[in-house]
């Protein structure tokens, strides 16, 4: 078996895992009611895009999200073991989230923020009349 083919095939057994699988339901579970969120795959893993935009994805580890933010200064001063980036994120607006450290309110907010920063207006418009 080729790197590649080993590569994927290790990532599609991560995918299996139980607490990566109760990660994935939540985070669907928060964007269900984002308009205009899809689901593919980005480097076989799940990604989440808004007008073809991505705004998060598993990493291929499965215990690390890369979410969009413009705050990642304040996430990463305020825990640093579950929001970081690594040398490939530091020209690009996006942070790397610990799953197994973060809050449930908190990603919640990153997802939702995320999104929000991607949407159009009109899509906007449509989630915050959602809310009445």
């Amino acid at each position: 078996m080729n790197n590649r083919l080993k590569w994927r095939h290790n990532v599609y057994l991560k995918l299996q895992d139980i607490d990566v699988r109760l990660n994935l339901e939540f985070i669907r579970e928060v964007l269900q009611h984002l308009p205009g969120v899809t689901e593919k795959l980005c480097y076989n893993t799940p990604a989440f895009y808004v007008n073809k935009k991505i705004f998060s994805r598993l990493k291929e580890d499965c215990e690390t999200l890369v979410i969009q933010t413009h705050e990642r200064e304040k996430w990463i001063d305020a825990d640093p073991f579950t929001f970081f980036i690594t040398d490939h994120y530091l020209n690009y607006d996006y942070m790397l989230v610990a799953l197994k450290t973060i809050s449930p309110e908190d990603l919640t907010n990153l997802l939702i923020t995320a999104w929000h920063n991607r949407a159009t207006a009109k899509l906007i418009k449509e989630y915050e009349n959602s809310l009445k």
